[in-house]
């Protein structure tokens, strides 16, 4: 299989600094699958053209994956990209991924025009269009036609992308959706891979429109992997560079829905006083790195039912390197919101936030129990989507996350928080949450639950 970069940038040859692959010479390089190479078919001034050439061994790709060993002759494994090129891509090509050049550091951040072939690869115009189109690239995707005798389009397009931006962003790119077009891994997809998907992903993913689709193919469906990776790309604020003209000037930007929650989160915390507090199903860490950064919070508590996701949130916390009297306000449980749990009661508050809606409706009950019945904090801060404002996020169809087990209208949740509150004895109040819009009212709710202090666990 291959894959071709070009520049038209002078001196183009630069381009073989950016890959710290030297245009004179065949690079040969031993991957799992097979053997890369790295070659220009030109290479001047005015023009430069990097190969990465694939030559995939069908018995070591068998060795590889055992799920090719009954096809290992009969498959368009070693022909149309994959995430055999893009694990090769990221082997040969590691320094530019990174966007390190030791010879032309000035050039690493400089948007070159760029064009990408990919002769075959498994997918559509449709998909290779929607998922590079918003990055910026114009797409060229043509179906590959089948034998004459056959008639018609195969499942393959030769893709060709141009647009100008920098070659880390360029290779970044391929490297996630290269496997997300085809939809399918030639390896065990392990937790590690949503670091991958994070890294690779970082500055774009997160704004994409079709970041759910990429994290669930690139992570091959696995649901719990899937759930943590968009839990932690929610928190990230997409936002672009000001023009350099205007650099000068101070630049004012939408808040993002994600900033906008986590806000009203803190304000609640803070109407109700709260210092000790728990975040319940907290993910990535998203809300603990807001409750770290105010000296308010003394105690702060993140429980997860995933230890991957707590590993995750620990690394985007910096644990290991965080001073030790910040070290002491923090501690990273695993806990199930549907168990009892001793350690969780006597805290001032506890926040779900975006929790309830992945829990089976059945398994509802068993969570109010624990949090409200037995953990029993001084007052619960809840949030969850609302289904009314889907129709306003163009193209949704169901609900906004693969792991919603559902959503609720405004009177649902209303509903929902008024029959726990008199449950509990607690009092409820309910707000929105973002952009309101008139018929739909906002695109998050939030429920602020409240126990009189002679309620409280001691």
């Amino acid at each position: 299989m291959l894959l071709t970069v070009t520049t038209t940038r002078r001196p183009a040859t630069d381009l073989g600094y950016l890959l710290v692959k030297h245009p004179d010479r065949v690079h040969r390089f031993d991957v799992p699958t097979g053997t890369a190479y790295v070659l220009y078919p030109e290479a001047t001034d005015e023009r430069c053209t990097a190969a990465l050439l694939l030559d995939v061994d069908p018995q070591r790709l068998r060795a590889q994956h055992d799920a090719f060993a009954l096809g290992q002759f009969v498959n368009d494994r070693p022909y149309a990209a994959s995430s055999l090129l893009a694990s090769a891509l990221a082997k040969v090509f590691r320094s530019a991924l990174r966007g390190a050049s030791k010879d032309r550091p000035e050039l690493v951040a400089t948007p070159l025009p760029l064009t990408i072939r990919v002769p075959v690869l498994r997918g559509t115009t449709e998909l290779a269009t929607r998922l590079f189109e918003p990055l910026g690239w114009s797409v060229t995707a043509t179906p590959i036609p089948l034998e004459p005798v056959l008639g018609g389009d195969s499942h393959y397009v030769g893709l060709e992308l141009s647009g100008e931006l920098t070659l880390a962003a360029a290779l970044n790119h391929l490297y996630v959706l290269l496997p997300v077009l085809d939809d399918a891994k030639h390896y065990w997809v392990a937790p590690d891979e949503i670091d991958k998907l994070l890294r690779s992903g970082a500055g774009w993913l997160a704004a994409h429109p079709e970041r759910v689709l990429i994290a669930r193919r690139y992570l091959v469906h696995k649901r719990a992997l899937t759930t943590t990776a968009l839990q932690m790309l929610e928190g990230e604020e997409a936002e672009e560079p000001p023009a350099e003209e205007d650099a000068e000037l101070p630049v004012h930007r939408k808040q993002s829905l994600a900033d906008r929650r986590r806000d009203a989160v803190l304000a609640a915390l803070a109407e109700v006083g709260a210092s000790r507090v728990l975040d319940l199903g907290c993910g990535g860490g998203a809300l603990l790195t807001a409750l770290l950064k105010d000296r308010r919070y003394t105690e702060i508590v993140g429980t997860d039912v995933s230890a991957r996701a707590l590993e995750i949130a620990a690394r985007r916390l910096r644990l290991d390197r965080m001073p030790e009297r910040q070290r002491d306000r923090l501690k990273l449980w695993q806990s199930a919101l549907t168990y009892r749990d001793d350690r969780l009661r006597g805290y001032d508050a506890a926040v779900l936030m975006e929790v309830i809606e992945h829990v089976d409706p059945p398994r509802l009950p068993a969570l109010e129990a624990s949090v409200f019945g037995h953990a029993r904090p001084g007052a619960v801060v809840v949030t969850t989507p609302n289904a009314e404002y889907n129709v306003n996020y163009p193209g949704l169809t169901g609900l906004r996350h693969s792991d919603h087990r559902f959503e609720w209208s405004r009177a649902e949740f209303a509903a929902w928080a008024h029959t726990v509150a008199g449950a509990y004895g607690y009092s409820v109040t309910v707000r929105g949450v973002g952009d309101v819009d008139e018929i739909t009212g906002s695109p998050t709710q939030l429920a602020l639950f409240t126990a009189a202090p002679s309620e409280v666990t001691a």
